[in-house]
């Protein structure tokens, strides 16, 4: 077995040796860009770290790996350009260096790339990737369509949110872990246990991601901070502030979600206001904690040796205990 250490190493050199630069400049020139804006790799990590729990080989897993990112990377592509977010970890978004159609058609080919890295498998095991793969991308466009749905409804309920972000965040971990246990020949029974782990930590990063984005430094966090509450993003913050809020502090905050119209330093300054008067951070921290719990029960459950699930419950809790 790899430490973690050996294949986080592994999953961030594999996405910065490959080169996706070739004619026409105008279509590779972005995907190349976004693709070495950096990051941390998670769902590479993910990929290399089933395939290692499962049978020590991680080579055959680094073409699942490569295309797992790829789809990642041409998600948050297009989610800039629908978000209109002029940063990504530091950097210009795709759309705002080389312009919106470029991004677009740069996204499209991207979508077709991440397939074609799974042609490097045997007819039997790419099957099932590709089935994999095919189905973590329609229901992650099934919980974006949500997520823009919800900025324009009033009645959206945490249950809703949480199945939202279950979709367009956990669905994609569950699909780098899949795809890496499969090429070890995993049972059906402990891919299913994997999927409920994934599903469950990434409503748990997500809960972690709007804290940050409500509460973190822009130079740590790498993009813009506070954007989420200019967008007027159902958030979990802001729904569980409506929920155990007083009625002045829910219409104040149904009013300034209402309209783009406020200006931006103002509005973000009253709602955070609320939210601290309200201790929504160290609420949404508790429910954080609670699906990484519930992430871990299932981790529990897989039937291999408990040594080869450290990789994974160690990934588990710096995923936890992260600043961006």
């Amino acid at each position: 077995m790899h430490t973690l250490n050996q294949l986080e190493q592994e999953a961030v050199t594999l996405i910065e040796k490959e080169s996706f630069l070739k004619e026409p400049l105008a279509l590779y020139e972005p995907i190349e860009y976004g693709m070495k804006q950096g990051g941390k790799r998670i769902r590479p990590l993910l990929c290399l770290i089933a395939a290692d729990m499962f049978s020590d080989d991680i080579e055959k897993a680094k073409s699942a790996a490569i295309a797992v990112e790829i789809l990642h990377n041409f998600t948050l592509l297009h989610d800039d350009i629908m978000d209109q977010s002029p940063l990504r970890r530091g950097k210009e978004t795709v759309y705002k260096k080389f312009n919106s159609n470029k991004a677009i058609l740069s996204g499209d080919t991207m979508f077709a790339l991440a397939y074609k890295y799974l042609l490097d498998y045997d007819k039997d095991i790419a099957k099932d990737l590709v089935e994999i793969l095919t189905q973590a991308s329609i229901e992650v466009c099934e919980g974006q369509a949500f997520d823009m749905e919800f900025e324009t409804r009033n009645d959206v309920s945490i249950e809703e949110y949480i199945n939202m972000i279950r979709l367009k965040t956990g669905i994609l971990l569950s699909c780098a872990l899949r795809l890496g246990a499969v090429t070890a020949n995993c049972t059906k029974e402990n891919l299913v246990l994997l999927d409920e782990f994934a599903q469950n930590i990434g409503i748990a990063f997500q809960i972690q991601d709007d804290i940050l984005d409500c509460w973190s430094d822009l130079e740590v966090f790498g993009k813009v901070t506070g954007k989420d509450i200019v967008d007027n993003k159902k958030t979990f913050l802001y729904l569980k502030a409506l929920e155990i809020g007083s009625d002045r502090q829910q219409n104040i905050l149904k009013e300034l979600y209402s309209s783009k119209n406020f200006e931006s330093t103002q509005k973000e300054q009253v709602v955070k206001s609320i939210y601290e008067d309200l201790k929504i951070k160290e609420i949404a921290k508790k429910e954080m904690v609670y699906y990484h719990n519930l992430a871990i029960q299932s981790l529990e459950k897989i039937n291999i040796d408990q040594e080869r699930k450290e990789n994974l419950r160690l990934f588990s809790e710096k995923l936890m205990n992260r600043n961006k």
